[in-house]
Parts: C-alpha cells; structure tokens; sequence
C-alpha cells in the first residue's frame, strides 16, 4: 500500500499542464439577513411593520461618504409606532363578524327526500353578502363575496329522527384578525427607501470622494437574485424618499445631477447592460424613464445633469431612483454612482461640484503591512511606521486650490496617542506643482516614520488604534469630506489586503502552486493560514488543495517547509459576511519555526482556479508568485491587488518555547477523546474559564462556549466522523486535536 501512495504522489507531480493565472467576479458576497425590508408587508402580515415614510425638502444631496439608507429596526414600543387591527370578516358597513363567524363560499342547501313517494326537493340556502380580507399581503384589500351556512341539512320524511347535517369539511370562510403596526418616519438623514444597492468604499476607480453605490447582480444580504442562471434582467434598485416639489411650479432652475462610471474594480458591463434613472408621477403612480447609460469598460466618472421641468414631477410625492439591467447571477456588471444632488438655482452650465475630498481612507501607518501581530510590532516597532502612506484626494473645484495644513491624528479607547502633519502633500502626488490642480485627483505619499509611533506598552493580544485624518485646502466652498476615518489593527497574523475582495483570483493548471510571500518582523511559529475565498462562474468549493509554507530562495519559492499530505487535502470555503477569512490550521496544530521570510499558500490538485479573494485597492503583485511545473520555475503575478490571505502566528510562543511548559501552566482536558458526539471540557475553575471553540480540518466552527460558560459541554454528534480542534479563546490560545468517530 506505501508504494502504491508513492507512485500516485509521483505521477501527480509530473502530471501538470499549462494553465495561467485569471481573475474572475464574485457571484456572492453573504452579507447576512436583509437590512432594510421592503415598506410594504409581505404575508402573513399579522403582526409586521408598515412604514410610512417621510417626506423631504431640497436640497437633497448625498455623496455617499456615509450610509444614508433608511434603517428598518422599529419596536412596537416606539412611541412613533401605532397599530390597527384588521378583520377578515365584515359586513357590508365594515362591522366585524362575531370572533366564532365560520361561513363556506360553497353553495349549501336543504334537501328533503320523501322515501314514501320518492320526491325529492333541494332548497338552496339563502347567502349573505359579506366582505373578506385578503392577509397576504398589505395594504390589505377586502373583496365582497357570498357567504352561505357551512353545512348541508338532509331532512327524511317518515322518519321520527332529526334531520341529518353534514358539515362542510373545509370552509373557506373563517373569522380571523390581523395586527398591523404602522411606524411614522422622521429621519431627514436617511434620504434612501431601499439598500438593494451597495454602499462601500472600495469598488469605484478614483471616486470623487469616500464612498459611493454600487449596482450589481445581489440582492441586500449579498446573494445572487437568480443564483446559477445566466438571466439578466433589472436588478438592484436605489429609491429615493419622497420630495416636495410642490413650490418649484413657477420656476425653471430645478435640476438633478450625479456621477456615474461602469465597472471600476468589479466587473465590466456588456453593451446591453445599462444604468436607468427614472422619475415618479404620482398622479398617474408609474416610473417614466428620463436618463440611461450603456456598459462598457471602465472609465473616469461621468458627470450627468439633467434639467426636472415637467409639471407632472413638480407635486408633493415626487419620487427619483436608480437601477440596473445587467446578470443575475452575483457580483456582475458593476456600476457606481456618486454625488446625487438635486437642487434649486441651478441651469445647464451649473454641473461642476465644488469639493475637496478624500478618494479612499489614508492608507496603512505601518511599513509594508495593513496589519501585524501584536507581539512582532511591541518586540520589533523601531523602525516599523510607514515612510511612504498612501493618500489619495480630489480637488473638484473648478480653479486650482492652495493647500493648507493637513494632519492625520491616532487615538486608542479615546484617548488622542499621537498626531502627524501631512507636509507638502502636493509635490510628490501633482507634478511638482504647489496647489491642486483644479478637477484633479492628487496621489501622494507622507512619511510618518518619524516622532510617534503607536504604544508598544499597550496590554493585551489584539489592539485597535482609530486613525483620523484631515486633509484641507484654503477657503474652502465645501469641507464635509476632507476628513476620513480608519482603523490599525494588531492581532496575530500579517495581511496586505483591506479586507474586502473586488475580485475572485487564482490560477489554472493541474498541480498549481501559489504562494504569497511575506517578510515578518522576526522569526517565529507558523501556525495556521486565515484565508477568504470567494464565489465565482465556476463553483470549486469541493476542489481540493494542500496548504503549503515555503522558505526564500533569492526572492522566489524555496524548499517547502511545510505541505499537507493526501490524507489531509482542504477545500475552499465560502463564509457568511464580506471579509470573513476561514483559518486552516497546520496539521495537527503543529507550530511551524519559519524564518522571517517565508511564503505561504498551496499546490492544487485540479486544474480549476480556486478563487481567492483580490484586494484591488493594495498593489501587492511583487508579492504574489505561481507555478505551473511543480514549483521548479515561479513567475510573478501581473494583476496589481493584495490577496486576502494572512499567515497566523502563535503570537504568545516563540517557536523555541517549550509548548509542554505552557500548558502546564493552564491545565486542561476534552474528554472522551475519541467521541461518538458528547464532548466534555475539564477546568479547574468554571468561573475563570475562558472561552473555547471547535472548529474542523477547515477551520469551520461546530461548536463553541462563551467565556465563564457554567456547562463546560460541546455537543459533537450532528458533526459528521473526522478531526477536530478545541481551542481556549483566552489570553493564551492552546488547541487539542479531537477525533469524532
């Protein structure tokens, strides 16, 4: 049986093809459950929300630097909260029927059967006309219908015993009731009615400022509106709230603007995809089409600014949205708007939007990384603040602006720890000219290398650091968006990546390699690699891979440090929630002592490309290696993103550090160990226990207990057979492996 394992693993490692290295779109991003429902109920309707929204006045302007969608979360103890009881049956003059009221819509009668003569005579019952609700839906709509007795009488002549009654079996006719709460609106910084679209900050290709909306195939909790079709057809919508235009009758400078730009860093729309904008007529209820852009590849933004003239908009009740013709099918033919503003004192010249704003958050205050472990920057922080953070701005104005002081503040729980001045933010990102260039996104590193860096001091094994930055000009007409906001985060793995995936990637070729190459503060234990793979055309989340660790060999994949073996292959898996990474742990939790520049990754069995997700945002190819011939030649990735994949180190152990010593110091034990399902955890103090959480060979959770947990239990047996690992979510995290049979 050894060899004929040898020979297989053999034949895989010659059995390679030639493939390439691809990027593909995301068909699903899981947001979770829906954000904001819809304001019409759907069934059943007892007891659901309707909500009444508001109504808003010009201006109306959003530059999507926050999230402005109408929030759907109201408690029937809300005082803005009312309710109403429906009936399902009235009468004629809407009186309910008595609570008992059991009727048939089925024609019932009384049939009298005469066995001395043979005659028979049915006399119909008379029906009453009644009105019926229909709950499935809201508003709720009564019918007039007829309504007979639910029951049959058969009356025998010549017998002395009681007519006989035969009951309807089902009547359709039941008395019910139905309870709606409607819940008044008054929010005037929500603008929007729906969340279909999506709100982010990283699809869009030098926005004019933080934020824009995205409009795709997912519906708002980030799945596919018909997931593994190829339909395309309307997607998202972005529905404005209701605007008052009653007292624009006499006038003709009402207009509408807003940027709009196709694919940025998602996918290119075809030529019949398209981008709508339409307009309400409430007294004729329909949406009329005034504005569409077609597909197409990526582009600056265009500015659209369209005159709203028309006396059927110009009433109480006008309404304005958005929406998309493109695939179905997930994250696909990709557009963004920015800027939506409409306004009185406008004209056809008036489409320039006098701004000066941040395009993207500032970048990482860190050298090299977007994160590193806590242990590796308090032991190794000299040195280690970024000299070249990225910032990237716009100057909209329509003249050029004089720059004034611009700071970028660090604070921890509250407290101000530091602060930088961005100086002469223009010479290096404005071809060396002093101000910025009208209508000009400016790109511009800084050097926060020196004076404050962040507290090495500072207890615990993971630490947040709020970073606010400002970047203004001189007078300047509108400054609500020179200021950004973002967050350092130290826990215990290495990333380049942002969190958040604007494509899915990877590379064909049976018995690919991939590797991604990582320089760390100081050597130390490998102990797992968090990844987020993501959804594409081609389902391959039951394609197999090994988890690979190289060493450097002048600058390129060395030796494999680490590899996992047939017995223990991995597949891609898909979380819920955007930027959620799966840990896949080294085999049997090992601690792997890797040097200070090591790559992680895997060798792949199939040809299919694994679909990794890609940061767009953090240029990171140099980083980012592939082979097609069994890692004999690598060559560098040619798309410039950060994949998000993250090394995992046992920040509180050194790699030289007895783990035996460790564990010593906290004992505890699972049990029994095998198990067939019930799987208990033995702590010396229940009150002090910190927490634990089984995950399997994937790094999937099964099972998990709270901190301070009183029942120290895990229930294993709806877990099919395999290995798994417990692991204290305390201080210090240790990990026994447990095998369910």
């Amino acid at each position: 049986m050894k060899k004929l394992v040898t020979i297989l693993t053999a034949v895989l490692l010659v059995n390679t093809v030639i493939g390439q290295e691809s990027t593909g779109p995301i068909t699903r991003m899981n947001l979770g459950e829906a954000k904001s429902p819809a304001l019409k109920s759907t069934s059943p309707v007892d007891s659901t929300f309707h909500y009444i929204s508001d109504t808003l006045g010009l201006p109306f302007f959003d530059d999507f630097s926050l999230s402005r969608f109408q929030q759907y979360n109201a408690n029937i103890t809300d005082p803005n909260v009312t309710e109403e009881l429906f009936y399902k049956l009235t009468d004629l003059s809407d009186n309910p029927l008595p609570v008992n009221t059991v009727l048939t819509s089925e024609i019932t009668y009384r049939k009298t059967v005469d066995f001395a003569t043979s005659e028979t005579d049915t006399t119909h019952f008379v029906p009453v006309q009644i009105k019926k609700a229909n709950f499935a839906q809201f508003p709720v709509i009564y019918t007039t219908t007829y309504a007979y007795p639910p029951y049959i009488i058969i009356d025998t002549i010549g017998f002395v015993n009681d007519p006989d009654t035969i009951w309807v079996n089902t009547p359709d006719l039941l008395q019910d009731s139905a309870r709606i709460f409607h819940v008044a609106i008054n929010d005037p910084n929500a603008l929007w009615l729906d969340s279909y679209a999506y709100h982010n900050y990283t699809f869009a290709v030098n926005p004019w400022s933080l934020g824009v909306v995205t409009f795709d195939g997912l519906d708002e909790t980030g799945y596919p509106y018909a997931f593994g079709s190829t339909t395309s057809g309307v997607a998202d919508f972005l529905t404005s709230k209701p605007l008052d235009l009653s007292g624009f009758a006499a006038i003709d400078s009402l207009y509408m603007s807003f940027l709009a730009q196709p694919e940025g860093f998602g996918d290119v729309p075809e030529t019949n995809d398209s981008l709508v904008l339409e307009f309400f007529d409430p007294a004729l209820m329909q949406w009329n089409r005034v504005w569409s852009m077609r597909g197409g590849p990526n582009a600056e933004f265009r500015v659209v600014h369209l005159p709203v003239k028309q006396n059927i908009y110009l009433v109480d009740g006008f309404q304005f949205r958005f929406k998309n013709y493109g695939g179905l099918s997930g994250s696909l033919d990709h557009f963004h708007i920015d800027y939506v503003y409409l306004r009185e004192a406008s004209g056809y010249q008036d489409s320039i939007y006098e701004d000066f704003a941040w395009s993207y958050p500032v970048g990482s205050l860190i050298k090299d990384y977007t994160s590193v472990p806590w242990d590796h920057w308090k032991n190794n922080f000299a040195g280690k603040m970024n000299d070249a953070t990225h910032v990237v701005v716009r100057n909209t104005n329509p003249v050029d602006k004089n720059p004034a002081v611009s700071t970028v503040t660090v604070r921890h729980a509250g407290a101000v720890e530091g602060s930088f001045t961005m100086a002469d933010p223009i010479i290096t990102g404005n071809s060396g000219n002093e101000n910025y260039l009208a209508m000009t996104t400016v790109s511009s590193y800084h050097n926060f290398s020196t004076g404050y860096h962040f507290d090495e001091t500072l207890p615990g094994d993971e630490v947040t650091f709020d970073i606010k930055g400002i970047a203004t000009i001189q007078e300047p007409t509108f400054n609500q968006n020179d200021t950004c906001y973002a967050q350092q985060v130290f826990s215990d793995y290495y990333a380049y990546d942002d969190g958040s995936a604007e494509k899915a990637y990877g590379v064909t070729g049976v018995q690919a390699r991939m590797a991604y190459k990582f320089t760390a503060y100081e050597a130390d234990s490998l102990l797992a690699v968090r990844m987020c793979f993501v959804p594409s055309v081609n389902d391959v989340h039951n394609k197999l891979f090994l988890l690979t660790v190289w060493a450097d060999n002048n600058g390129v994949p060395g030796s494999v440090l680490y590899t996992d073996e047939f017995t223990n292959t991995r597949t891609p898996v898909y979380e819920d929630g955007i930027g959620q990474f799966t840990t896949y742990y080294l085999k049997d939790t090992m601690r792997l002592a890797v040097p200070q520049t090591f790559y992680v990754g895997w060798r792949q069995i199939d040809a299919d490309r694994l679909n990794i997700g890609l940061d767009m945002n953090n240029p990171n190819a140099d980083k980012i290696f592939y082979s097609l011939n069994g890692g004999l030649t690598w060559t560098n990735s040619t798309y410039e993103g950060s994949m998000l994949m993250r090394p995992v180190f046992s920040t509180e152990l050194n790699f030289d550090l007895a783990v035996d010593a460790v564990e010593a110091a906290l004992p505890w034990q699972v049990y029994p160990n095998p198990t067939t399902g019930n799987l208990s955890i033995e702590w010396r103090n229940e009150a002090e226990f910190p927490g634990a959480v089984c995950r399997d060979a994937q790094g999937r959770t099964v099972s998990m207990l709270e901190k301070g947990s009183q029942q120290l239990q895990m229930d294993l047996t709806n877990v099919p057979a395999g290995i798994y690992f417990v692991e204290l979510t305390g201080a210090v995290r240790q990990v026994k492996k447990v095998v369910r049979y």
